[in-house]
């Protein structure tokens, strides 16, 4: 990655001033249609948000168009979630030439590996462990808080840690802090607006979290087994109470192994699990393969990296809104 590339994680680093833009509304580059969506309800009118991987769109296999080198090249602030979430990240923004603030969405969250996962899922029902390994090509010493030259991997590689990190609200929230931050300094003039916004959100995110725990609370615990095509609800399960199996790590572009799916279909069994549920980015045919072979049906789709092209689903709120409907509605007794 060009050295002339700092990546900047606070708002005490973003130097980007109010007077060094054009008038109109600040041009904002987010990686993925979550972050899109987190950035204008923070930035409001104040915004003009490119999304890179759009709804529905696989942020772990994306490639980078010239077109989308160009919006990073010629936007004001550019939003990632970090993590090693984006493969892709250094190899875009060496192409595009951006030299601007980079905002790591996820910076100041306690991520979790995905051993404490494991450690969490198993200690909760003994024996059990996940049907397959996740998919780690590669091993980082990574502290997300820095700089990281990984362009050399592949794009839908990552590290030891979940990026899946806003699959919890209460981490949505250090979303919207940075967001903010990163917004108010670079756009001193709006500050006032980013924070009544942010502030308006977080109470939306802290009102919704309590009726998510009281939902899957109420789901009889022996039911509480979510199944999606890959390991991406890490810490909704940790969150919220409930258990993930799935059929491969969490890599959308890998392939399970014959004897991890023959593990998983024992468990399913063993457990008498009460559905299965696709993901909106990921091919159904793992699942359906499964529902063949368990008998158990397919309860609906979830959406874990991706937001809906249209609908409740669109935006990062009904997100939740719909996975909590759809989860209720097929575990239930």
């Amino acid at each position: 990655m060009s050295k002339s590339f700092t990546l900047l994680l606070g708002a005490a680093a973003l130097t980007l001033s109010g007077a060094a833009r054009a008038e109109g509304p600040m041009s904002v580059v987010a990686s993925f249609s979550i972050l899109g969506d987190m950035v204008e309800e923070v930035g409001g009118e104040h915004v003009d948000v490119t999304t890179l991987v759009g709804p529905d769109g696989d942020a772990h296999v994306f490639s980078p168009s010239p077109t989308d080198a160009r919006a990073v090249g010629e936007a004001d602030l550019f939003v990632v979630n970090g993590l090693h979430f984006e493969g892709w990240l250094d190899r875009l923004v060496e192409a595009s030439g951006y030299e601007g603030p980079v905002v790591v969405a996820s910076r100041g969250i306690d991520a979790l590996s995905f051993d404490e996962e494991r450690e969490e899922h198993s200690s909760d029902h003994e024996g059990h462990d996940h049907a397959t390994g996740h998919d780690h090509d590669h091993d980082h010493d990574h502290d997300h808080d820095h700089d990281h030259d990984h362009s050399e991997h592949a794009g839908h590689d990552h590290g030891p840690e979940d990026p899946h990190a806003w699959q919890d609200l209460q981490n949505g929230k250090q979303y919207v802090a940075n967001i903010r931050d990163a917004l108010v300094a670079a756009d001193p003039e709006h500050a006032a607006d980013y924070r009544r916004n942010a502030e308006q959100y977080v109470e939306a995110m802290d009102t919704l979290d309590a009726e998510v725990h009281r939902r899957i609370g109420a789901i009889p615990e022996a039911n509480r087994v979510l199944i999606t095509n890959h390991d991406a609800f890490g810490y909704f399960a940790n969150a919220y109470g409930l258990d993930v199996l799935s059929p491969v790590g969490l890599s959308t572009a890998a392939e399970p192994s014959a004897a991890g799916m023959a593990k998983l279909i024992e468990q399913i069994q063993a457990r008498n699990v009460k559905a299965l549920f696709l993901e909106n980015m990921t091919s159904p045919a793992l699942l359906e393969q499964l529902a063949d072979e368990t008998g158990v049906t397919i309860g609906g789709t979830l959406y874990a990296g991706a937001l809906a092209a249209e609908g409740e689903a669109s935006t990062y709120l009904g997100m939740f809104r719909h996975n909590v409907d759809t989860l209720t509605e097929a575990l239930k007794d």
